[in-house]
């Protein structure tokens, strides 16, 4: 009975990691954009020579989009605006990005595999899940209780 107890303070207590380590997460997957982004931007027009050697349709409007989504998202993530919202395209993005270019190569990192892409993945879902957590704008703004 005591160990039961002496459970359910550990998760009473560990409530108040919630909100800061969604913070720590938002900021560390929304920094993680920021160099495919700014790739992206450098040169567009060989990121779209490159989409479309995977045969993605309409490559250089693609390029566009996926760049614009990724700062974007980069920076609502980093504020925690909108972070359920933005974290569903940046989610697509990860699919495909796994879908495309690194399923082939396996799942580790070390190898050009989908290993980083799942773990953005996940986090983004957990982001939709749970939301941007007491640290963030959306709670700034829209009073969010659940986080």
């Amino acid at each position: 009975m005591h160990l039961l107890k002496g459970y359910m303070e550990f998760e009473r207590l560990m409530e108040y990691l919630k909100s800061p380590s969604l913070l720590f997460a938002r900021l560390a997957i929304g920094y993680g954009f920021y160099k495919p982004s700014e790739i992206k931007w450098a040169d567009p027009e060989a990121i779209a020579i490159w989409f479309n050697s995977m045969h993605i349709p309409f490559p250089l409007f693609m390029t566009y989009l996926v760049s614009t989504i990724e700062t974007v998202g980069m920076l609502l993530l980093i504020l925690g605006l909108f972070t359920r919202i933005i974290s569903i395209p940046l989610i697509i993005i990860m699919i495909t990005a796994i879908m495309t270019v690194h399923i082939d190569h396996g799942f580790s990192q070390a190898d050009g595999g989908f290993e980083i892409p799942l773990y953005y993945m996940l986090f983004l879902i957990v982001f939709v899940a749970y939301g941007a957590g007491r640290f963030s704008l959306d709670h700034l703004f829209f009073g969010k209780k659940d986080s």
